[in-house]
């Protein structure tokens, strides 16, 4: 009997857990940790921003897994020891044959004094309705979409954010008493995508009206002016501030030692094996270089397809099975 243990209940670590319970035979033991009951589906947080859904339907409780024969642990995990393949949680010590990290990056507004009070975060459930609300009662002004360093996850998600805000002023009437505009450290949209998608999303925000300022780093945020300062000197007044926050690993999983000089965990490009033997990880936690010398972006995408990989491969090798399969790094 083996027992693998993941953790972090997002995209990547549902995945994995599904397909091992489907692949490996009853006796072999599957173990989800995740500090939080619910899976939150976050890439829904933009239409939910809009009023096309609501918290109900974009998550699920974690524990309808354990009909499946998941073992569900609704824990924060104090410590991991990749060499043992042991976790340490608020209550228990628990032991695997293989251990999957998968908890993600996490939204930090703390290196801005005043951030988090000025606007609202679209990456935080929270943050997204109290923006939908804000949206709904805004009637003119200036809104800002800021990206507030990087990295971030989705590289799309601050361009649709800013094209669906102005489809909701526009909708009702208010486009021409109102701006909106985009503030990213970037040179482009998307530049992991290439210089010519990067063009084309420009063009298309430029479009609709949406100002687009490239390479603007903050430096400073004044709530109580309504004002952010950038590193080139400009100065932008706002009125509505919607926050993409910059990303970091979880401190638990630095602390364990698996990041690299990234700042995050460097994975085999094709098996996503850590350097600790049968210690694995996946999605916006890891570091994968691209040939293009840029990072493999932080997206759910990503996280789906390296679970499908692992878990197809923990399987095989458990079962005796030489055939393992490779991540591609394709996504859309």
């Amino acid at each position: 009997m083996a027992r693998v243990v993941i953790l972090g209940g997002g995209v990547g670590g549902v995945v994995a857990a599904n397909r091992l319970r489907r692949r490996l035979d009853r006796r072999h033991r599957v173990v989800l940790v995740d500090r939080q009951p619910r899976h939150v589906f976050s890439p829904s947080f933009l239409w939910m921003m809009r009023g096309w859904r609501e918290p109900p339907d974009i998550s699920r409780d974690l524990g309808r897994l354990a009909r499946k024969g998941i073992e569900v642990v609704t824990e924060e995990i104090r410590e991991i020891d990749p060499p043992r393949r042991r976790v340490t949680t608020e209550r228990q010590e628990i032991s695997g044959d293989y251990l999957i990290v998968g908890l993600g990056a996490e939204g930090w507004l703390g290196g801005f004094l005043g951030l988090a009070e000025a606007g609202h975060n679209l990456y935080d459930l929270e943050g997204t309705l109290r923006l939908r609300d804000a949206l709904r009662a805004f009637r003119e002004g200036r809104v800002v979409v800021l990206v507030a360093g990087v990295p971030f996850k989705c590289p799309a998600a601050p361009y649709e954010a800013a094209m669906l805000i102005e489809a909701a002023l526009r909708e009702r009437g208010g486009r021409g008493r109102s701006e909106v505009d985009i503030y990213t450290p970037e040179a482009l949209p998307m530049p992991v995508a290439g210089r010519a998608m990067g063009e084309a999303v420009k063009a298309m925000v430029e479009g609709k009206g949406i100002g687009f300022h490239a390479q603007h780093r903050l430096t400073a945020v004044a709530p109580d002016r309504r004002e952010l300062t950038f590193d080139n000197g400009v100065r932008a007044g706002y009125d509505l501030l919607v926050i993409i926050p910059p990303h970091r690993c979880p401190p638990v999983v630095k602390e364990a030692g698996l990041t690299g000089e990234t700042g995050w965990v460097p994975v085999d490009k094709g098996t996503l094996e850590t350097r600790y033997e049968r210690v694995f990880a996946l999605g916006d936690v890891t570091a994968i270089k691209l040939p293009v010398g840029l990072m493999l972006p932080k997206a759910g995408v990503f996280a789906h397809a390296q679970a499908e990989v692992v878990s197809h491969n923990v399987a095989a090798e458990l079962a005796g099975d030489g055939r393992r399969r490779a991540f591609e790094g394709v996504g859309y």
